[in-house]
C-alpha cells in the first residue's frame, strides 16, 4: 500500500496549486486513519457487547478483494483498550516507514533505475543479504544460522544508543517476529530471483507512473461536488505488476 499511496502523491504534485498539496494531505490523513484502524483492530478487537464507539464495530477501509482487514469478518473476544502508548509507538515507527521509503523512491525516480532498485530492495525485499550471502558450502552445519538487517543511523540502532561491531552482529541474530531476515545457507538459491523482482517493480513503477502523468489534471481532481469522489476512478485503478513487463512474457 505504501508503494501505491507515493505513486498517487507523484501525480498529485504536479497539480496547481493550492490542489496538489491539498489533495496530498487529504491521501496522507485516510492512508493513516486505515493505518490506525489495522493496528486498533489487532491490539483491540471489539464486540456489540463492548463499550467501544458505535462505529469501531466496522473497520474504516471496508474488506476487498485486493487488501485485507486485519480481524475482519471474524468472531472474536472482545478485550479492554489498547495500551495507547503501543498505538502511538506503533504509529511513529508506520510514519518513518513512510517517509523513509517515500524519500528513498523519490531519489530513484531523479537518479535512475538502479538506486530505484536498491529502494525495492531495502524496503520490500527486507535488504535480505545486506551482510553477504552465506552459501550452504561455507556454513557450519553444527550451528544454527539466523541474521537479519538492523537499521542504523548514525550508529544507532532502532532502540537507540551506540553499537559495536559485536553488539551489531548479536543484534542480528536475534529474531523480532517480523519474519524478515537472511536466507539459511540452504536456501541461498532463493537470491538469484532478487534481480529479477527488482526489475520487475522499477519496470512497474516507471508504467505506473507515465500513465498517471497522461491524465489531465482536471480527471485526477474530480467535478469536486459532493458525492462525485468516485468520479473517474477507473481511470485512476493501478494496473497489475506483472502486466506489460517484458521479462514476464512467454
Amino acid at each position: 500500500m505504501n508503494l501505491h499511496v507515493w505513486l498517487l502523491t507523484v501525480r498529485l504534485r504536479a497539480l496547481p496549486p493550492p490542489h496538489g498539496m491539498n489533495h496530498i494531505q487529504g491521501l496522507i490523513d485516510h492512508f493513516f486513519l486505515d493505518v490506525e484502524d489495522r493496528v486498533r483492530r489487532v491490539l483491540q478487537p471489539v464486540g456489540p457487547d463492548s463499550m467501544a464507539p458505535a462505529q469501531n464495530l466496522e473497520p474504516y477501509t471496508q474488506p476487498t478483494d485486493f487488501y485485507t482487514v486485519a480481524n475482519g469478518g471474524m468472531r472474536v473476544k472482545a478485550r479492554g483498550r489498547a495500551p495507547e502508548r503501543l498505538v502511538t509507538r506503533q504509529m511513529k515507527v508506520f510514519k518513518e516507514q513512510y517517509f523513509g521509503l517515500g524519500m528513498a523512491l523519490d531519489l530513484g525516480l531523479v537518479k535512475g533505475d538502479a538506486e530505484m532498485a536498491g529502494a525495492v530492495w531495502r524496503n520490500f525485499l527486507g535488504a535480505r543479504g545486506a551482510r553477504g550471502i552465506l552459501y550452504q558450502s561455507d556454513a557450519d552445519p553444527t550451528q544454527p544460522y539466523f541474521r537479519r538487517s538492523v537499521n542504523l543511523l548514525g550508529g544507532k540502532v532502532e532502540q537507540g544508543g551506540t553499537m559495536t561491531e559485536e553488539q551489531l552482529r548479536a543484534e542480528e541474530a536475534k529474531d523480532d517476529g517480523s519474519g524478515v531476515h537472511d536466507y539459511a545457507p540452504a536456501e541461498a538459491d532463493k537470491y538469484v530471483a532478487y534481480p529479477e523482482r527488482m526489475a520487475t517493480l522499477v519496470a512497474y513503477v516507471r508504467r505506473e507512473l507515465k500513465r498517471l502523468d497522461a491524465i489531465p489534471d482536471e480527471v485526477v481532481m474530480g467535478p469536486g461536488k459532493v458525492g462525485s469522489e468516485a468520479a473517474h476512478m477507473d481511470q485512476l485503478k493501478f494496473g497489475r505488476v506483472r502486466d506489460g513487463n517484458p521479462l514476464l512474457d512467454p
